[in-house]
C-alpha cells in the first residue's frame, strides 16, 4: 500500500513547483498536490511532508473563508495562485491552505495530513510526540509540526523561502475522494481528496477506503 511508513530520506532530491504547474482550479489542484511535498526549511535544519490528503474550497463555497468577500483577516486567500494562506480555526488550530483559482477570485487547497520524511526528529519536538504516525496526521498537527505560523502566510510556495511546495520521484497512490470534514456548511461535495492506503490520512476510516 502507498505512504504505509515514511521513506528514507537520505540525499532525496526534491524539485521545486513552479506555478504554472498549479492547476488553476480549485478542484484539480487539490487532486494535483497529493503526493507532492510541502517543505519548511529553519535555522535547525529541514523539516519535509509528502502531502496525502487535502480540501478544496471553491468560489461561491459557503464553506470557504472567501465566501463573505475579502478582509484583512483572508486576504492572502485572494492573491496569486502558489501562495500560502495561513489561519486560526478556534482560537488554537493554524491552519496551511495553498491559493488557487486567479488572483481576486478567493479560492484554496487546505492541506489536512502528510507523511513525514524529513526532519521527524524536528516535528517530535515541536509535538511532544514520538508516534510518527500521528505527527501530521490532521491540518493543525500539521501546522504544529511543521512551525507554521501566521508570519507565513502570504508566502510564494514556488519561490526560494521558509517555506515551499515540491516533488520527489515517488508518484502518488490512488487518489480517493470523500465529503470534507469538520464544516457545518456545504457538507455534501465530494471535495476531500486523500492517498488510498495511506496510514497517514485523517479522519474516520469510513471516509478513507
Amino acid at each position: 500500500m502507498a505512504g504505509t511508513s515514511p521513506q528514507p530520506c537520505a540525499d532525496m532530491l526534491i524539485t521545486r513547483l513552479t506555478r504554472a504547474e498549479l492547476p488553476v482550479d480549485s478542484t484539480e489542484l487539490a487532486r494535483f498536490l497529493i503526493g507532492k511535498l510541502v517543505v519548511r526549511d529553519l535555522p535547525e535544519g529541514r523539516i519535509s511532508g509528502r502531502i496525502v490528503e487535502t480540501e478544496a474550497y471553491l468560489h461561491g463555497d459557503a464553506a470557504a473563508h472567501s465566501f463573505g468577500g475579502e478582509t484583512p483577516r483572508n486576504r492572502a486567500l485572494f492573491g496569486e495562485r502558489g501562495h500560502a494562506y495561513v489561519y486560526v480555526s478556534y482560537g488554537i488550530h493554524r491552519m496551511l491552505n495553498v491559493v488557487g483559482g486567479t488572483q481576486g477570485v478567493g479560492t484554496g487547497v487546505l492541506i489536512r495530513a502528510a507523511e513525514p520524511l524529513e526532519g521527524i526528529e524536528l516535528m517530535q519536538a515541536r509535538r511532544g510526540l514520538a508516534d510518527v504516525l500521528d505527527l501530521a496526521r490532521g491540518p493543525g498537527k500539521l501546522a504544529q509540526a511543521m512551525e507554521i505560523t501566521m508570519g507565513l502566510s502570504d508566502t510564494d510556495l514556488t519561490q526560494e523561502g521558509p517555506l515551499w511546495l515540491g516533488r520527489i520521484d515517488r508518484p502518488a497512490g490512488e487518489i480517493g475522494a470523500s465529503v470534507r470534514i469538520g464544516i457545518s456548511r456545504e457538507i455534501d461535495r465530494p471535495l476531500r481528496f486523500y492517498e488510498r492506503g495511506s496510514r497517514f490520512v485523517s479522519g474516520p476510516k469510513a471516509l478513507n477506503v
